[in-house]
């Protein structure tokens, strides 16, 4: 499907629970739901929302649609650096299971069932966010030592690797430094997410700039079959697991603009939310214009 296909396909509400489907539910996330379909996994996408780690109570209708659209089109993209989850012929799977909703086939995604890698595999290719923070405290970014003088939003010499825990849903991720990913996955297998998730990351950044965006930093998942063979899992290059900026509008010493909930942020940050359960109503004017943002990356990547 076109960006403006799937635009017009979208919900006027947002869908924040998935109950329509005849699977056994088996997890769900901040966003995602997954249901056992015995062979393989469902992967759904809602339009639920989390800011700070905490799950707002109003969504961004068909947010989860445009993010499994994205995904799509970039596990297309990187098919040549590595495999991922999806089975080959999505709407050939769709139509065997029985899922015939229109809805629910573009928040959705048929996956293999693997081992998930334990680590949230980040990379940074500009100073910004925590790592400017981090920076401006010790000059260092999850303990690389960066080169004096860099300004906020500044480019990196080049993109650095900085690793996370998979903190249970409500807690915080946690950096890691090489000792710690080593010890938490082994030797071996950190140093292939590691390459990988570089190699992914300046295809991104590459692929995006034709786009008009700048890829700034971005997280990639991993899993393993029974073989030990790696794959690219979950979501990729979204506007939820990455930061995106307008190329025509970029410029150091500041932090520019990006295709994401950011709106949301500033408002939580402008009320004072203590950032902790419940969280508050979202404005109607905040919704429409991060949903705008999602939309948008979605037509400058697929055209």
């Amino acid at each position: 499907m076109t960006s403006a296909e799937i635009a017009a396909a979208l919900p006027k509400t947002a869908v924040t629970a998935i109950d329509n489907v005849p699977f056994p539910r088996i997890a769900s996330g901040k966003v995602r739901e997954i249901f056992d379909l015995g062979d393989a996994l469902l992967l759904t996408a809602t339009d639920r929302l989390s800011a700070f780690d905490v799950i707002l109570p109003d969504g961004i209708p068909g947010k989860g649609a445009i993010l499994t659209q994205i995904s799509n089109w970039w596990f297309a993209q990187t098919a040549g650096i590595i495999q991922n989850h999806l089975f080959p012929d999505q709407a050939g799977e769709f139509k065997r299971r029985g899922i015939n909703s229109l809805d629910l086939q573009l928040r959705s995604m048929v996956v293999r069932k693997l081992k998930t890698v334990p680590i949230e595999c980040v990379v940074r290719g500009y100073l910004v966010g925590s790592g400017w923070s981090s920076y401006q405290k010790t000059g260092d970014v999850c303990g690389i030592k960066l080169p004096a003088g860099l300004r906020q939003a500044d480019r990196l010499p080049e993109p650095i690797f900085t690793p996370t825990t998979k903190a249970p849903k409500g807690q915080h991720d946690e950096p890691i430094n090489d000792a710690q990913g080593i010890a938490t996955v082994g030797a071996d297998l950190y140093q292939r997410v590691k390459t990988t998730s570089l190699a992914l990351y300046q295809f991104g950044h590459d692929r995006a700039k034709q786009a008009g965006m700048i890829l700034a930093d971005t997280k990639f998942e991993f899993g393993t079959d029974a073989a030990g063979n790696l794959f690219l899992i979950d979501e990729v290059l979204t506007p939820d697991s990455s930061r995106y900026w307008p190329a025509e509008s970029y410029a150091p010493n500041q932090s520019p603009p990006s295709y994401d909930k950011q709106f949301v942020r500033d408002h939580l940050l402008a009320i004072k939310w203590d950032q902790k359960p419940p969280a508050p109503r979202l404005p109607a004017e905040v919704i429409d214009r991060t949903k705008e943002k999602y939309l948008a990356a979605l037509r400058n990547l697929l055209g």
